[in-house]
């Protein structure tokens, strides 16, 4: 999309001034480059009271048939004289409804979530650090936390009891999440919203304030 494709260049443009200044070289090929035109009327989306009923009740539903999931195949296991696999826990099964309802309740972009450390949270002080490296600004900045948004990140870290240093939302392994387009859009389904990103979260969450 243009504003993509402005980002980018304005990234590209930066580096090739910065490598003028250096004496890496000459002149900058991309002086002149103009950025793309950008419809400033374009809509910014949010959910409405009903969708955002829906998406919690599809995070909710996310769970269940995680846990449901998980419990047949411990049956199966068991029939079969096989050790069964630990239960999913009561409160979230995985990354996904924690990091929804944290992005629904902060704003914080996805990549602002995906280098979010535990050490960036204080969970006594009702305060949450997005770090300057995980900023798009590139400065650090801070973030109260709301009744629901303490709620979360608590059972949360009650369930995983993770070093201080470790991601909030973990990958595989541990490493950091690059994306996850496939439980977005798995919810978006059950939810019925349509045209509707993550990022909408972060626009949500502003129309709210």
């Amino acid at each position: 999309k243009p504003t993509t494709t402005n980002r980018q260049l304005d990234t590209l443009r930066a580096a090739l001034r910065k490598a003028v200044e250096w004496g890496v070289i000459d002149k900058n090929p991309m002086q002149g480059v103009k950025r793309l035109k950008v419809d400033d009327d374009e809509r910014v989306r949010y959910l409405s009271a009903q969708e955002e009923q829906r998406l919690r009740a599809a995070l909710i539903k996310h769970d269940t048939d995680k846990r449901g999931k998980r419990d047949r195949f411990n049956d199966w296991r068991r029939t079969r004289n096989k050790a069964a696999l630990p239960g999913r826990p009561e409160g979230f099964v995985d990354h996904v409804h924690p990091l929804v309802l944290l992005a629904l309740n902060t704003g914080l972009r996805r990549g602002e979530l995906f280098s979010l450390r535990w050490s960036d949270i204080d969970l006594d002080g009702d305060m949450l650090t997005v770090r300057a490296a995980a900023a798009k600004s590139g400065d650090s900045r801070r973030v109260p936390l709301n009744a629901e948004a303490l709620a979360v990140l608590r059972t949360w870290h009650k369930e995983g009891k993770p070093e201080d240093e470790a991601l909030v939302f973990p990958g595989a392994g541990g490493e950091r999440l690059t994306n996850c387009n496939k439980s977005w859009a798995s919810l978006c389904k059950a939810a019925k919203l349509t045209n509707f990103r993550l990022h909408d979260l972060r626009h949500n969450f502003a129309s709210r304030l």
